[in-house]
């Protein structure tokens, strides 16, 4: 086997220990400050963990967007969403049932929901312009405004800077430091494990690299969920999903407009339908089952079986 091969491989299995280290003092950071500043972890989930564990999925579409390989970025953003919901969320609602709050419902799914239906209107013409990229900036932008005016709980001012919160601030910091970057040492090992099996440009961004973008958001899932922090969970993917077609999707298209295949509208179209099978399931009993994240689990196993048919 190739040398480079195998030194991949190796950094791969580095990189996802080094995001679940990073990811625990992540999530534990963020729920102290938040507990400490007033905040609810669902708003934390929200904007902090979900705009920290979203930087992979930046920093990989605006390189690819600036290096001609807009196939690539806009595949890497389709992707990563439907692997939060399909994969993330369905893995941590096999550990255990996921039960969401009435504003989460009628705020955020719905958020998502529109989320993803702009998506699918800036991709119908096979590309994302400059203005469709400041929009998407704009519609984020007033989301974040409304978030922070209708709070579970309004931010109280601190008194005093203690040693605990200066801790947890580094802890916060170090933790994030971490998992991105893991995140970006995963995407570049995976991207030459791809190239080598000689997969095309949208396979890799919507399969392999979405994959190792979003494994900081399984890390912190999964770490939040097992510490009982099931706001942080569920928010951070709601808010990944989010920040990534109205942040990452649309910094991108605003510095350089983006091309995109028919690949990509047909992938956002199973993410479409998948949003919508998540808004139901949790409509359903403001919950997600086991059962429910065994089918979510497992139309992730059917878009890889069709992605590389």
């Amino acid at each position: 086997m190739n040398v480079t091969i195998l030194v991949s491989l190796a950094l791969l299995v580095v990189a996802v220990a080094v995001l679940w280290v990073g990811a625990e003092q992540f999530v534990e950071a963020a729920v102290r400050l938040a507990r400490q500043f007033g905040v609810s972890a669902t708003v934390v989930g929200l904007t902090v963990v979900a705009i920290g564990t979203s930087l992979p999925e930046l920093a990989v579409t605006v390189e690819a967007s600036l290096a001609g390989r807009s196939v690539l970025a806009v595949g890497n953003v389709v992707g990563s969403n439907i692997y939060n919901i399909a994969v993330v969320l369905g893995l941590v609602a096999l550990v255990r049932l996921i039960r969401v709050s009435q504003r989460v419902l009628h705020r955020d799914v719905l958020a998502v929901l529109g989320a993803t239906g702009l998506l699918l209107v800036v991709l119908f013409d096979g590309k994302v312009s400059r203005i469709e990229g400041l929009g998407l900036l704009a519609v984020y932008a007033a989301y974040v405004a409304v978030l922070l005016r209708f709070a579970d709980a309004p931010p109280q001012a601190p008194t005093d800077v203690d040693p605990p919160k200066r801790f947890d601030a580094l802890r916060l910091v170090g933790g994030l430091v971490l998992v991105v970057g893991a995140g970006q040492l995963l995407v570049d090992s995976a991207v030459t494990l791809a190239e080598f099996a000689g997969v095309s440009d949208y396979v890799i961004g919507a399969t392999v690299v979405a994959v190792g973008t979003s494994t900081p958001e399984l890390a912190v899932s999964v770490v939040a969920l097992t510490r009982g922090r099931s706001g942080v969970s569920v928010g951070n993917v709601l808010g990944s999903n989010l920040l990534n077609v109205l942040v990452v999707l649309g910094l991108a298209a605003t510095i350089r407009p983006l091309a995109a295949s028919a690949a990509a509208f047909d992938g956002a179209l199973w993410l479409a339908g998948l949003t919508a099978l998540l808004a139901v399931a949790l409509w359903s009993g403001r919950r997600l089952t086991r059962p429910e994240g065994g089918v979510l689990v497992g139309s992730e196993a059917v878009r890889w079986l069709l992605g590389f048919g």
